[in-house]
């Protein structure tokens, strides 16, 4: 098997405010750096990639360049949508498009079609469609939250059962095959040690598979805490007398932060004993992420995702 890093599309999800975003970007980092043209894809309105990067972002949420072989896009499914119905429109404007109600009629009318023309854009960026701009070695997606995310890439399925022709319906085979394919495509979730986005992610694989015929080929555990004592020493602890406020202070954060920590590692066992590839990525301990700190989670990325990856054999912390 091929590893994340030779596919054509990698789809990132999770539940919402997991760290997508940063995984999304480290991996593109990794990616690029090993010299493949790679973009990071956003979906909405708005790019945060760069400023992230410290660069300008492109108007219209256009491709913009973040670094040698790493650009970014942010794709807004409604302006997206908005543009093929203009194609379909000929020389009506977008402005008397939008306004006339036939946006909101047709984007209601047709489930999955905003889905879908966001997926056929990203397809485009692999190089397998017919975008004149530029195409790209990897496509890395910082997809929504999951339950949309499974919409989203259930869309050629769904779109395709209401519509048989039209200049978007004939992509949606293309798009359903990138998705499916195991040679072409990989899914990555992303979570945080807590019992409520564990969940999520094994829906998440239950979705993926029920809807894809997928697996999920790794689950990113985000800011794990280090597990610093052992269980004795956990227990001498308990067992002293701070002298002062201080003391006493740091003695209940080091027994707060264990026990956090063991919660967070016992959840990842649970990730493990169901089958799931597990890839830990440390807590920052920075008051605000940057670039330092994305590169090191992008080399931890780049040493656990190179070689293929198996469900049967979880990459470690």
């Amino acid at each position: 098997m091929r590893s994340v890093f030779e596919r054509e599309l990698v789809v990132i999800t999770g539940k919402g405010g997991v760290g997508k975003t940063t995984i999304a970007a480290a991996l593109g980092m990794a990616a690029a750096r090993a010299g493949r043209r790679t973009i990071v894809v956003e979906v909405g309105e708005e790019s945060r990639l760069p400023g992230l990067f410290g660069v300008a972002g492109a108007r219209g949420g256009g491709e913009c360049v973040l670094g040698e072989n790493l650009s970014s896009i942010s794709i807004d499914p409604d302006r997206a949508l908005l543009e093929w119905l203009q194609l379909l429109g000929g020389r009506l404007s977008g402005r008397v498009l939008a306004s006339s109600g036939t946006f909101q009629y047709f984007a209601a009318a047709a489930p999955g079609a905003k889905e879908l023309v966001t997926m056929v854009t990203v397809w485009q960026l692999t190089g397998r469609g017919d975008r004149r701009t530029g195409t790209y070695d990897l496509v890395v997606l910082d997809a929504p939250a999951t339950g949309h995310a499974l919409g989203m890439l259930s869309s050629p399925r769904t779109f395709g059962a209401i519509a048989r022709v039209g200049p978007v319906v004939k992509h949606t085979n293309h798009v359903r095959e990138l998705l499916e394919s195991p040679a072409r495509s990989a899914y990555l979730a992303v979570a945080l040690g807590t019992e409520m986005a564990v969940t999520e992610t094994l829906e998440l694989r239950d979705g993926l598979h029920a809807r894809l015929g997928r697996d999920l080929d790794a689950v990113v555990l985000n800011a794990l805490l280090p597990q610093r004592f052992t269980a004795a020493e956990l227990q001498h602890l308990s067992t002293l007398t701070p002298h002062d406020a201080a003391a006493k202070d740091a003695m209940l954060a080091a027994q707060t932060i264990h026990r956090r920590a063991r919660f967070q590692h016992n959840q990842l066992a649970r990730l493990r004993q169901r089958g799931l590839s597990v890839v830990g990525i440390p807590f920052v301990w920075t008051a605000q992420l940057d670039l330092a700190g994305m590169e090191m989670i992008s080399r931890r990325l780049e040493r656990a995702l190179s070689a293929p990856v198996s469900n049967e054999h979880a990459a470690r912390v």
